[in-house]
């Protein structure tokens, strides 16, 4: 089996880099974890769902610590391949149409812009 990324290499990695930009920017670092510490804290959603829903954002916007850091706490929280394989494949379709949606906005602009020259 060939492998990308060694994930469980880069979340310990991840966790041991946390405070360095916090170091020199405490505020931010702040403003992050306060950010963090708020998400699902109105409880409408299980920690499993929110992880299912962060780790397909995590793929849409190609962030491999994102990536390490959700899949690990959604399979903390108990998702099973089967719905983390249901989570990326809405994310898979979502990009798909998302590349549609800005192709259709970028036909637009070749459009006006053609017709201002």
């Amino acid at each position: 089996m060939s492998m990308f990324m060694n994930w469980p290499d880069l979340l310990n990695t991840l966790k041991r880099s946390y405070n360095r930009l916090g170091n020199s920017n405490p505020k931010m670092l702040e403003a992050y974890r306060n950010l963090a510490a708020a998400q699902g804290s109105n409880g409408a959603l299980d920690a499993k769902t929110r992880e299912l829903i962060a780790l397909a954002v995590a793929v849409t916007t190609r962030c491999d610590g994102c990536i390490s850091s959700h899949a690990a706490a959604a399979v903390k929280a108990g998702a099973t391949e089967a719905e983390i394989s249901d989570a990326l494949g809405t994310a898979i379709a979502l990009n798909a149409g998302a590349a549609y949606v800005y192709s259709l906005r970028a036909m637009e602009a070749v459009s006006q812009l053609k017709e201002a020259a």
